[in-house]
């Protein structure tokens, strides 16, 4: 608000004052003399009703608003304020949602639905980081994230500051300190085991205490409670402290917060210690000085870390500083005012063309086109772009531009007769399978099916071909052993697990489920040429994709519904392109379309680095390169899809699609695989520094509102078939919902279903 005051004149309307009851209502305004905002402090006296204190309220505001001139802009910090200030017309409504208020202990009843009430009034809403916004992302069509910022120079006192604060400096060192409101939120369970655990410590807590009772609080000889403090007296008690605290409990009223404390204590130069606070992970949690810990006995063991690293200065402490360097309240600002902005523009945009249908002249603004031809502009034509333009069109009758660079539709799953006859997978091998019900049914619209289940074999040991994921005949063929049931397939996996103290990497995953030498036969090599590393690299995500059974299933899925399309996927794709007011161009480049179409929405399914130009670096992906044959033989293997584990084989697996299509010819098509480095992006690579990069990328694309980025490339996630459908179902009902229109369920009866 101080920086708001700078350009206009800012009111802060605090809560009332209460007075004896019979005392006349007022209000007292004073102006802050560094910052020029008028703090307004209504007092009222005890004992009214909620109508009576809301229209005595309603008064006093009234009074103040009828002698500023000029439009208004209301902003909200909590719904609370909205019963006596609803009536106000304002240029601009802003919802600044900084707390998921409603799990506060003690909220009000009526909060929710008066939340409810302002987020359809606010023009723009801000939440107060990126785990509020996560939850409330699909409430409004305007909302953006700020995490907490920071005043450094403020709070770098706490680094050079040599002036104890009287209360704290004869305590004894060393000192581990938390500022802060002192409520439901605080851990004192945690707070007694520190005390308990580290008696020659001082346990500092600086704050008042509310919600909870004061008798509730654990004491001890080291657990010292000095009560409130100003903003401007906290770099001094920081300073007196080696490690800051944050003994958050974990619940409701905790699950979306975004500590302002994380960034003050590092300006400060002191490391952090915290609970597993979703937002101090995300935005903090890769730097040394914050440690992250859940339990009790972790949260001690991680104060001793703390503890050992404050007393050194060094790398940790210029992380830190690189970490904050992009924080500040004026880049907050900045792009607040950006916002309002915005919706100022557009407001008067529309003032604009009102005055103009009236034939009145409004020489101030000039719009290049009012009438544009497309509505939307989607960038691929894969499952992502296609189910959005064909659900934007046929549902909400909207005009819709969609491009691929590629010749042709239907991304990596287009499918194509080759030379002869033979219907094979341009990309490889693609199974259709989920457990999805409402994707299924949504997809059925545009093809039949043929039932199919996907079964692959591996080639080891001297070309023995054995079932895959492992299950107990895979077990028995290769060990030369009689496994009959579960429990016996699973001792003898147990015999030959080993044991993994933290399960770190796909190397971990494996041999602390299968051992060593099934994790060398089926995994290593396989890994290795797939990836370009080693699975001790790799995180542990990647193996576990593959289960290890104790059954006879050699089914490679398990889904409800497996099955390919009769026709082919292109066949799909063009059933569902087929749509009143879509237009498709193939074989451009969207750079190229951006500049000559003319729309109203982007939505955007190719890189997301590429979209923003690489502007932090290419995001590391794995390509493949294809080896299609067509043999003059009815079959080449037994099952679709062979892989081949032993690294001395160039390529991972070889893929027969007559398996898979259940044509019939007496000719077959094969594709041999080739990982690689280069080439079209394929699989984003899964290691922690490569999801830094696009938790990048992903900030930018969250300051980017009028672009939808959806699919697996525009959000770095190896995504199947069926998730990339639902992902696109998803993002079209919340843009249904957001212009006010009601969802038309697909039109998928259950007879196509059950004929299928």
């Amino acid at each position: 608000m101080t920086r708001f005051a700078q350009t206009r004149k800012v009111i802060f309307w605090e809560e009332p004052v209460w007075t004896p009851e019979g005392s006349p209502p007022r209000l007292d305004s004073k102006v802050c003399p560094e910052s020029g905002v008028i703090v307004a402090t209504p007092s009222l006296p005890e004992g009214l009703t909620a109508e009576r204190r809301d229209e005595l309220l309603k008064t006093l505001l009234d009074e103040v608003v009828a002698s500023v001139p000029g439009d208004l802009l209301r902003w909200y910090y909590t719904p609370m304020m909205l019963p006596f200030s609803r009536h106000l017309e304002a240029a601009c409504t802003v919802y600044d949602c900084m707390d998921e208020l409603a799990n506060f202990k003690f909220a009000p009843p009526e909060l929710t639905s008066l939340e409810r009430e302002l987020m359809a009034a606010a023009d723009v809403v801000f939440t107060g980081g990126y785990s509020l916004w996560e939850a409330k992302r699909d409430r409004h069509p305007n909302i953006h994230p700020f995490p907490s910022s920071v005043d450094r120079a403020h709070f770098a006192r706490a680094r050079v500051m040599r002036e104890e604060a009287p209360d704290q400096a004869q305590l004894p060192w060393p000192r581990f300190g938390f500022y802060g409101v002192v409520d439901e939120r605080m851990d004192l369970g945690l707070l007694a085991a520190l005390a308990d655990a580290r008696p020659h410590w001082s346990i500092v807590i600086v704050g008042p205490v509310v919600k909870i009772d004061p008798d509730s609080l654990p004491r001890r000889p080291n657990l010292h409670y000095l009560g409130g403090k100003s903003y401007e007296e906290l770099p001094t008690y920081l300073g007196g402290w080696n490690v800051a605290l944050m003994p958050f409990a974990i619940n409701e009223s905790t699950r979306f917060i975004s500590p302002t404390k994380t960034p003050e204590y590092l300006s400060g130069g002191r490391p952090v210690v915290s609970t597993p606070i979703v937002d101090v992970v995300r935005h903090y949690g890769d730097l040394e000085a914050v440690k992250v810990a859940a339990s009790h006995d972790d949260f001690i063991a991680a104060c001793d870390q703390a503890l050992a690293l404050s007393r050194l200065r060094g790398d940790w402490l210029k992380a830190v500083d690189v970490a904050l360097s992009a924080l500040s309240w004026d880049e907050t600002f900045t792009r607040m005012n950006l916002e309002i902005g915005r919706v100022l523009a557009a407001r008067e945009l529309g003032r604009a063309e009102l005055m103009a249908e009236a034939g009145v002249a409004a020489p101030a603004i000039r719009a290049a086109s009012r009438t544009k031809p497309y509505d939307y502009l989607i960038v691929g034509a894969g499952f992502a772009g296609s189910v959005l333009a064909e659900r934007l069109t046929s549902q909400l009758g909207k005009r819709v531009l969609l491009v691929d660079r590629r010749p042709h539709v239907g991304g990596n799953a287009y499918d194509e007769k080759d030379a002869g006859g033979v219907l094979m997978h341009k990309y490889g091998p693609h199974i259709f399978h989920t457990n999805s019900e409402e994707v299924f049914r949504y997809l059925s619209q545009f093809t039949k099916w043929r039932p199919y289940e996907h079964r692959v074999l591996a080639c080891v040991k001297s070309g023995l071909h054995v079932p895959m994921p492992i299950n107990r005949t895979t077990l028995n063929m290769l060990y030369g052993v009689n496994l009959s049931t579960d429990a016996e397939a699973e001792a003898f996996l147990a015999s030959r697990a080993e044991p993994v103290e933290k399960i770190r990497s796909s190397e971990d995953v494996v041999v602390s489920q299968v051992g060593r030498e099934l994790y060398e036969t089926f995994f290593r090599g396989y890994t290795r040429k797939q990836w370009g590393m080693d699975p001790s690299e790799l995180d542990k995500a990647v193996t576990a994709r593959v289960p290890t059974r104790t059954n006879t299933d050699d089914r490679y899925f398990t889904d409800k519904f497996q099955s390919m399309p009769l026709d082919g996927y292109t066949r799909m794709f063009e059933n569902m392109l087929d749509q009143k007011g879509l237009t498709i161009e193939l074989g451009v480049e969207y750079e190229d379309v951006r500049d000559e179409a003319d729309f109203d929405r982007l939505i955007f399914t190719g890189p997301v680095d590429e979209y923003f130009d690489h502007r932090f670096g290419k995001l590391p992906y794995r390509s493949l390169r294809f080896r299609h044959e067509t043999l003059d033989q009815e079959w080449f293997q037994p099952v679709a899809v062979v892989n081949y584990p032993d690294e001395a084989v160039p390529y991972t697996r070889v893929s027969e699609y007559k398996h898979m299509t259940g044509q019939a010819s007496r000719r077959t098509t094969v594709t041999y695989e080739y990982p690689s480095a280069e080439g079209d992006p394929y699989y984003p690579v899964p290691r922690p520094e490569n999801q830094a990069l696009y938790k990048k990328y992903e900030a930018l694309a969250l300051d980017t509102p009028e672009v939808l980025f959806v699919g697996r490339l525009a959000t770095y996630r190896y995504y199947n078939m069926d998730q990339v459908t639902g992902q696109a179902l998803a993002t079209f009902r919340r843009i249904a919902e957001r212009e006010g229109r009601a969802v038309i369920q697909a039109q998928t009866a259950a007879q196509a279903i059950a004929a299928n």
